[in-house]
């Protein structure tokens, strides 16, 4: 008896399921039909055709297109303060330690220093305007400094601040107590600001989170994060194959997404779109002889083992360079292949795996499956953390570990330096190249397991305790926590997680309440 062939292009007796499958339905075509695509498309938006090869690559002369950098958090910092008059036998004056014109220029001067520091240590780009420094909040509530903002620093040394609840922009309420003269908001920022002289916080933009006291670093962490949320709402994705979602109905998931972070997501087609760009890029030699260089200079790298065909790198190789050309045509840093082994391997004569890795290395944020479960929390955690991201599956949590796992594991996990890598096949189809990359032990890494209905993201932090090489996907980490197995069991949703180096918990958090997406951080649970 014959095998048969799923979605993904694993080779299957009857009966048998894979492990990116979720259902038998899944199995019965190799590619989008017209009717699949057209619905997919329409969803998604914008479709892109009638692109040539030839006009992609016109003026390149070798060079290769890289990723569009971040764009930077505009950040309006205001001071208000009080300025009374002494009035004998009265109580003439509020708490606080800023009340005239010299104290008032003085604290000006103190925020534009702490502000050139963070802006000379910021991991993520970042611009101020010039300090306003007023009596009342509502003083700048028509200025071009504030419509041009994408948050406000309210430095509530005085008590009219109430007005910067209606800016229409981010807002995060710094206070003194001990870092320099001590502000009056200290006092009152709770019961009159945040609750508005009730028992319950009162604002719907503002909360008990944007309020930071003494500690600079603070406010660079919640910077960070709203750096990634402006570089991911409204962001543009390019989906080879039209955009999708594991085991979930057909154009709801993404539908959810386009809802839920205005991602414009933007199809590209196999038939015949990607095929006529392999076919003519194959026949142009440049791009050909470019593809062979940079395989053999990937190869020279320190810590790089091979353990495919060299053609398969190659192949990978040349559809990189194919892929970024589509990117810059189409004016977007983030990428994913949909039915990635069925559709990908008969036309580029190899896995997309390594193709994903290495644009992930160079600042784009490429992902496999299509599953738009999973990627808006990549490309959230990979625009806070500006390192590559690693989408993988899941295994079941047991004795303090989990195992992650995939085939496109970027190098570059920390943004700085390449990690050490064999290339091998794709596990499934024992075909083309993929990157076995030995991410290191003891390395913390943040983990999100998103929801199917973009309501709740799960998020736990983990140590790297092993690299192993079972036989499954490529990429594969052992990953320990300081949770319990059940907790992590109950409340793991979704299938696909999303893994970055370091620990972006509290800006996730802190990003996703802004979405309406619940931060489910388990951590929080010990």
């Amino acid at each position: 008896m014959s095998d048969s062939k799923d979605r993904c292009g694993h080779a299957h007796h009857p009966g048998a399921t894979c492990h990116c499958c979720p259902d038998s339905a899944w199995h019965q075509e190799l590619a989008l039909s017209r009717r699949n695509f057209l619905a997919t498309a329409a969803v998604g938006g914008a479709v892109l055709s009638g692109l040539s090869w030839t006009s992609l690559a016109q003026g390149a002369e070798g060079e290769l297109p890289m990723a569009p950098a971040r764009q930077p958090l505009k950040v309006f910092p205001v001071l208000v303060w009080d300025h009374p008059q002494p009035a004998p036998m009265t109580s003439w004056r509020s708490w606080g330690g800023v009340h005239t014109p010299e104290v008032a220029a003085q604290e000006v001067g103190r925020i534009e220093q702490e502000l050139a520091s963070i802006r000379q240590s910021a991991d993520f780009p970042v611009e101020f305007a010039k300090v306003a420094s007023v009596n009342n909040a509502q003083q700048v509530a028509e200025s071009a400094e504030l419509k041009a903002a994408d948050v406000v620093i309210v430095y509530g040394a005085g008590g009219a601040i109430d007005s910067c609840k209606d800016y229409g922009k981010d807002v995060i309420i710094f206070q003194r107590h001990r870092s320099g003269p001590v502000y009056l908001q200290y006092e009152i920022v709770s019961p009159r600001f945040l609750r508005q002289h009730t028992d319950q916080l009162a604002l719907p933009h503002i909360a008990f989170d944007d309020v930071v006291t003494d500690n600079v670093q603070d406010i660079v962490w919640r910077l960070r994060a709203l750096c990634g949320l402006k570089n991911t709402r409204g962001s543009k994705i390019m989906c080879v194959g039209g955009p999708s979602a594991w085991a979930q109905p057909e154009g709801v998931v993404p539908a959810l997404v386009k809802k839920v972070w205005n991602m414009d997501l933007v199809t590209v087609s196999y038939e015949p779109e990607l095929d006529k760009l392999i076919s003519e890029a194959r026949a142009d030699e440049h791009a050909v002889a470019l593809a062979k260089k940079r395989t053999a200079d990937y190869l020279a790298l320190p810590d790089t083992t091979l353990e495919t065909k060299r053609e398969f790198v190659e192949n990978c190789m040349l559809l990189d360079q194919i892929l970024r050309r589509v990117m810059q045509q189409a004016n977007c840093r983030a990428i994913t292949i949909n039915g990635c082994m069925s559709t990908i391997i008969p036309r580029a004569e190899t896995t997309a795996c390594m193709t994903l890795s290495t644009l992930n290395d160079d600042g784009y944020l490429a992902f496999c499956e299509s599953d738009f479960a999973v990627i808006p929390s990549g490309i959230l955690l990979g625009n806070i953390s500006g390192k590559p991201v690693f989408l993988n599956d899941p295994t079941y949590p047991h004795d303090g570990v989990i195992t992650l796992a995939h085939c496109t594991g970027p190098r570059k996990m920390n943004g700085k330096t390449l990690e050490p890598v064999r290339l091998v096949t794709h596990f499934e189809s024992d075909y083309g190249a993929a990157p076995k990359v030995e991410m290191p032990k003891g390395q913390v890494v943040t983990n999100i397991a998103p929801d199917f209905k973009s309501e709740r993201w799960m998020g736990l932090l983990g140590t790297i305790a092993d690299a192993p090489f079972l036989p499954i996907c490529r990429d594969q980490i052992d990953v320990v926590y300081d949770v319990s197995d059940q907790v992590v069991a109950e409340r793991m949703p979704g299938f696909h997680w999303m893994t970055c180096y370091g620990d972006y918990m509290k800006e996730l958090g802190y990003a996703l309440r802004r979405v309406g997406i619940q931060w489910d951080n388990v951590n929080a649970l010990v």
